[in-house]
């Protein structure tokens, strides 16, 4: 299996992050957080066991409890750092939570999945973790996120260095992650996008805030070499030529996939067998059927 992050960089950004966590920071955990709550709060059911999966600071499991749709909670993470006092708490490696099949009614994995080596696998843990008729409710960053930042950084290397290296992560589409999802072996999938504008007062502000949310770049094959303040400088001037509004300040996207799945139930809806319709589509659409030739 092919490495795109570094797994061991991964977890010491994210323990970074946490040791040094400024107010609003984790706005993008906190929408996270919202719209896993909105879609629960609709769901007519009770969940009496729930996994988060690699949450960080809690704010999902939190929301979601809030719901009153669920009885307990277990937040499984890379370190004890991660634990807060008086919560159920497991330490696991990232990507790899070795949960106990069909020990679960609902997984949470907030913008966790997208750092993965093995997204296909780790769906597949989530999916065996869960009872019959359980629920996956994750949130990823899409295509789309921070493509502001990547354009502006290739065309500096590109400009400076005659060359571009990879300094913003693959982020997958919403086709991709619908595509895993059946994969995993997850019924009545429903797949869905958001984006988000986040201003800021220059590129370096930007940086900062990924470096705060445990973004900073995580790639296997990352350059290794250092670049000159130059670099920066330039990409700085191209962003602030090509994505900030009138008052200067620069715009950086980020698109977050909102996706459910269900562990298969046999009381769940099923898709009809072709030819079993009781009714002809051109009767209701009151035109004239056309049969086409075979």
């Amino acid at each position: 299996m092919e490495q795109v992050f570094d797994t061991g960089l991964v977890e010491r950004n994210r323990l970074k992050a946490l040791a040094g966590a400024r107010p609003g920071v984790d706005f993008l955990l906190k929408l996270a957080a919202e719209e896993m709550a909105d879609r629960l709060a609709v769901v007519e059911r009770e969940f009496p066991q729930a996994v988060e999966l690699y949450g960080a600071t809690g704010v999902v499991a939190d929301s979601v409890m809030a719901t009153g749709k669920v009885g307990a909670m277990l937040r499984v993470d890379t370190d004890a750092a991660f634990a807060r006092n008086g919560e159920a708490f497991e330490q696991a490696p990232f990507e790899f939570p070795d949960l106990e099949a069909q020990s679960a009614n609902l997984v949470l994995a907030p913008l966790s999945a997208h750092l993965t080596n093995d997204t296909p696998g780790f769906f597949i843990q989530a999916r065996r973790a869960l009872k019959p008729d359980g629920l996956f409710l994750a949130a990823i960053p899409g295509s789309g996120t921070l493509g502001e930042l990547r354009e502006c950084l290739l065309a500096a290397e590109a400009e400076i260095y005659g060359g571009a290296s990879p300094r913003v992560i693959p982020f997958a589409d919403v086709r991709d992650i619908g595509g895993l999802l059946q994969r995993a072996g997850f019924a009545l999938p429903v797949v869905d996008q958001e984006n988000y504008t986040v201003r800021y007062d220059t590129l370096f502000n930007l940086m900062a805030d990924l470096k705060a949310m445990g973004m900073a770049n995580p790639l296997a094959d990352r350059p290794k070499r250092p670049v000159s303040r130059a670099f920066f400088l330039r990409a700085a001037e191209l962003y602030a030529e090509r994505f900030s509004d009138p008052d200067g300040r620069i715009r950086a996207t980020f698109s977050i996939i909102h996706v459910s799945g269900w562990a298969p139930h046999e009381s769940q809806q099923q898709p009809l067998k072709p030819g079993s319709a009781k009714a002809r589509l051109a009767d209701a659409l009151n035109t004239e059927e056309i049969k086409l030739k075979r």
